[in-house]
């Protein structure tokens, strides 16, 4: 009686409206795919297109000044610790942070500072280097603005609860995670891979998802967005097999996920919560599977405001901003430099070479290092690889790096930093599981070529 009681409370206009206008909102701007030009986008990408280039034009240095501001707050943050900052913890953590951080944060300004001034070695600051990196960056603050202010009306309205609640028969079993993912999957889908992570990480620090839930998630749900597969695609030149392409990458990585969750390192990630959990998708036997979701997303919308989705974004945009965005140029420009100014990645590769020579790739030797420095840079497999190689051979590399989706520079970062309990080692680890798992699956997908 108490149930029926609380459900017809929460079953107002109010909610209602909540649920429906502002999760049609959230879905239109992150699912909703346009067409035109060339293939087509979401609302989000293309309004976060348009404040990047924004940015480009008229603050062409607010990227530069938001890292050096990150490194002097880091640093001051190890001698001065102000009572007040205390209490705020997120702004806390922004400041106080480990001397490994400091260490990347330091280098990250110097990276920014060289790249704006075009002072120092081009293989630091290069347009292949530093600056892609920068590019990257700057990118990341419009994903930043737009992403966090855009977020809630998505994850905080009772839609994921709503389709988390009717998926959980499927999704549950299969991947062992909460049905509400599949909302994570479909936004890596139409908009872009860290999209995906940051909603996950989002979602698991509101106590939605366990930590080894919120690895599982971000290391088998974040696929590449179907735009950028295309840009792969186009580069290796094997566009004109598209649909073949990404259907083999999708059905993969989907198997991949299947065979992930029960692996290791992922099933030893601790199962626990960060705080209290409020993941509810357990449908009381007297109920029907229809009208629990519907009330369980009518609750949910019921605790959404606009203000303290607004304090949240604020608080989200920073995080990103100040701590983010200097391990990506940090990272990345480290990680390009060992590509392109060394020959780590060739002999590291020799390995990968056999066992494509034993799948039967033509070009085996040639393309083993691309099979590796997905880990750095998802592009950067695309760009190593000669289109002089057989159609068949580009193929694989096409598909391999887009499956692969542990990208250090940026769904790998986020990663790290949302302490899901994934370090650079075992995230190292999963990417070759998942790059051996998938290897001959690619290599059988070429004979419908």
């Amino acid at each position: 009686m108490e149930k029926d009681k609380s459900f017809s409370e929460t079953n107002n206009w109010d909610s209602r409206l909540k649920f429906f206008g502002c999760s049609l909102f959230g879905l239109m701007m992150f699912l909703c795919p346009l067409g035109g030009g060339e293939g087509f986008n979401t609302p989000l990408s293309v309004l976060t297109e348009m404040l990047d280039k924004w940015i480009g034009v008229n603050l062409p240095w607010l990227l530069t000044c938001l890292v050096v501001i990150a490194a002097v707050l880091a640093a001051g943050g190890l001698f001065v610790k102000p009572a007040s900052l205390e209490q705020h913890k997120w702004l806390a953590e922004l400041v106080h942070v480990s001397k490994p951080y400091l260490v990347t944060r330091l280098g990250a300004a110097i990276v920014a500072l060289g790249v704006f001034f075009g002072v120092g070695p081009d293989w630091i600051v290069g347009p292949d280097v530093g600056g892609s990196m920068m590019g990257l960056g700057q990118t990341l603050i419009a994903l930043a603005i737009t992403l966090s202010f855009i977020l809630p009306f998505l994850t905080d309205c009772g839609i994921m609860e709503f389709i988390g609640i009717l998926l959980k028969p499927l999704v549950r079993p299969l991947f062992r995670v909460p049905g509400r993912a599949s909302v994570d999957l479909i936004a890596s889908w139409l908009s872009s891979s860290n999209t995906a992570v940051l909603i996950t990480a989002g979602q698991y620090n509101g106590g939605f998802y366990s930590r080894r839930e919120a690895a599982c998630i971000m290391t088998n749900f974040s696929l590449v967005s179907i735009p950028f597969c295309l840009v792969v695609a186009e580069t290796l030149q094997v566009a004109d097999h598209f649909l073949l392409l990404y259907g083999s990458v999708t059905a993969i990585g989907l198997l991949l996920a299947v065979i992930g969750v029960r692996v290791y390192p992922l099933v030893a990630v601790p199962n626990e919560y960060r705080g209290e959990m409020r993941l509810a998708e357990e449908v009381p036997p007297e109920a029907t599977l229809l009208r629990w979701a519907f009330r369980a997303a009518l609750e949910r919308a019921q605790e959404f405001s606009l203000q303290k989705a607004f304090k949240q974004a604020a608080e989200m945009t920073l995080g990103i901003l100040f701590d983010l965005i200097p391990v990506v140029i940090a990272w990345g420009t480290f990680g390009s430099i060992l590509v392109n100014e060394t020959g780590i990645f060739h002999w590291l590769a020799y390995p990968m070479g056999l066992y494509l020579q034993l799948l039967g790739v033509e070009g085996a030797f040639q393309i083993a290092p691309a099979t590796l420095v997905g880990f750095i840079d998802m592009f950067i497999p695309a760009l190593i690889t000669s289109t002089e190689l057989p159609y068949a051979t580009r193929f694989v590399v096409a598909a391999l790096s887009l499956v692969q989706i542990i990208y250090l520079t940026e769904v790998g970062s986020i990663i790290v930093k949302s302490d899901v309990g994934l370090d650079m080692k075992r995230l190292f680890l999963i990417f070759i599981e998942r790059t051996l798992i998938a290897l001959p699956l690619i290599v059988l997908a070429t004979r419908l070529l």
